[in-house]
């Protein structure tokens, strides 16, 4: 006993390591029920974080009473012990400051009858490590030191390459290292096994990447609004958790590579708290879609792959000066709304969404569901499609399936209410293609627009019109109203007048040319023709 109070003394008196002074509060163990050493069942992890959290209490406690709508405490997403897991599951950071070149790998199956099994069947490589340069180009100071195709077998090998495959590249690394210091080794194949990263990390002697990895890399960056962060950051546990668990499938053969109960905890409090922010924003849209919906405005959903050209669409036909649309893979991470303009000027908001991709796993974008709601709920769909691009067909298909998949998760699974609204096909920037692609070509119901230089739009917006009149029951209509009179007065504050003209046997009334849903027309008749 007296050794033991000679080495407490001693620990006392021994300065604490930067993170354990850090920390706002020390652990206790508490009595319970008569035994001494029983620790207080309130984790750890949690005590260090409310107890942060204490001083502001108060505060908050005002903001609640006051119904303030922002989000809640989000210093919880900023995480040093969270971000050590996810940088050893994932080999990300945040300081994308730092300059990184990077090595590129596109692995393929080379063999036809296989690849039709596989995913992407009908890209060709070449397109694939088009698409994964771009992706490595989105991220500041990260350059592509050198990208090849790797012709394999399989893509489920323990070790994804052959031996042969695996010497040449050995090589390759070691003079890219010399040459121009390579510092990362990127895959393009959606998710990486725990086996096949450790094994390479292992040969290569390098952090490993694959595209789910790239891709959150772009979104952190992207993420500035705090519902983005929140849903950036929910995308990231579903990856760690599975490399996590591919990691323990047989504990005889576990590599080195295992989370720990307090690291587990620290994702199962994260997951818990991000889930209650996401439901919470996902109430607060709710509410939102209620009012606009009170409002009567229509809705159009502008949904496409990423670096479509749906920024770019919506501010051509809304003619809105703040919105910047650039050039880069993932570029919008939240649902915006536009207000724009008909020709028949009934006024509609242009929901701008964030941008699909291939080769990643739908959980990916299910995080995004709080905001995907709204163009799954809306009157129309803008389908807006790159057709410069020579994946293009891929491009339309993987869209539709991924709004399909997003359309039974937001029914709550039930195929009969997942019905989709009217779609619109639009064709975007064919200012950069010279001829039209035989595939494009066959499709006559589809747009071919550029946003850019503002072409083809009037058919467009003419087009929406006609969508908008018939999913949500408007008509044209002509009604002969008094001159200066009431009616006229209401009927151009709750309806969309579409031209004025005298009327030619009453010079005491007009003809109104007016745009009317029948649930305000009927409140015309109540108010006006009793």
């Amino acid at each position: 006993m007296s050794s033991l109070r000679a080495w407490m003394r001693l620990a006392r008196s021994l300065p604490l390591p930067r993170t354990m002074a850090a920390m706002p509060c020390r652990f206790k163990y508490t009595q319970h029920q008569g035994v001494k050493g029983i620790r207080n069942r309130k984790s750890f992890y949690e005590a260090q974080m409310q107890a942060g959290q204490g001083d502001e209490e108060e505060g908050d406690m005002e903001q609640k009473e006051q119904g303030s709508p922002e989000l809640t405490d989000m210093r919880f997403l900023d995480d040093r012990a969270y971000d050590e897991v996810a940088g050893g599951a994932m080999r990300i950071t945040r300081d994308t400051a730092s300059s990184q070149q990077v090595l590129i790998l596109q692995p393929y199956v080379k063999w036809a009858a296989k690849r039709q099994n596989s995913p992407n069947s009908d890209v060709r490589p070449e397109d694939q490590l088009a698409e994964a340069s771009a992706l490595v180009h989105s991220l500041p100071n990260w350059q592509v030191a050198k990208a090849l195709k790797v012709p394999l077998e399989s893509l489920e090998k323990k070790t994804l390459f052959g031996s042969g495959k695996l010497m040449e590249l050995k090589a390759l690394v070691a003079d890219l290292r010399q040459e121009r210091h390579l510092t990362c080794l990127f895959v393009s194949k959606g998710t990486l096994s725990f086996a096949q990263k450790r094994f390479l990390e292992a040969e290569f002697r390098l952090p490993v990447m694959d595209r789910y990895s790239v891709v959150i890399q772009i979104l952190r960056l992207h993420a500035t609004s705090a519902e983005a962060r929140l849903q950036v950051a929910m995308a990231e546990l579903p990856y760690i958790w599975a490399q996590a668990k591919d990691a323990s499938v047989t504990q005889t053969r576990r590599q080195g590579y295992a989370l720990t109960d307090l690291q587990k905890e620290i994702l199962r409090t994260r997951e818990r708290k991000l889930r209650a922010e996401l439901d919470r924003v996902r109430r607060q849209r709710q509410l939102l879609r209620q009012k606009r919906k009170q409002q009567n405005y229509p809705i159009v959903a502008v949904v496409g792959y990423t670096n479509a050209g749906k920024t770019s669409l919506i501010k051509a036909l809304t003619v809105e000066d703040a919105l910047q649309p650039r050039n880069q893979l993932f570029a919008t991470l939240d649902v915006t709304a536009h207000a724009g303009c008909l020709p028949c000027n009934l006024e509609v908001i242009y929901m701008d969404t964030v941008g699909f991709m291939s080769d990643l796993p739908t959980g990916l974008f299910e995080c995004f569901v709080a905001t995907l709601e709204d163009a799954m709920l809306a009157d129309v769909i803008v389908h807006v499609q790159d057709l410069s691009h020579p994946c293009h067909a891929a491009q339309r298909s993987h869209v539709e399936a991924t709004l399909r998949s997003l359309a039974f998760n937001v029914a709550g699974g039930d195929s009969t209410a997942s019905q989709l609204p009217p779609i619109i096909d639009v064709y975007n920037k064919c200012d950069l293609v010279s001829s039209i692609p035989e595939a494009a070509s066959d499709a006559a119901a589809v747009h071919r627009i550029s946003a850019r230089s503002q072409t083809g739009l009037e058919h467009l917006l003419e087009d929406i019109e006609q969508q908008i009149l018939t999913s949500t029951g408007r008509r044209k209509l002509q009604m002969r109203v008094p001159n200066g009179g009431p009616e006229m007065a209401w009927l151009y504050k709750n309806a969309a007048v579409v031209e004025t003209i005298a009327d030619e046997e009453n010079p005491e009334r007009l003809m109104m040319h007016v745009v009317i849903s029948q649930r305000t027309l009927d409140q015309f008749k109540r108010e006006f023709l009793r």
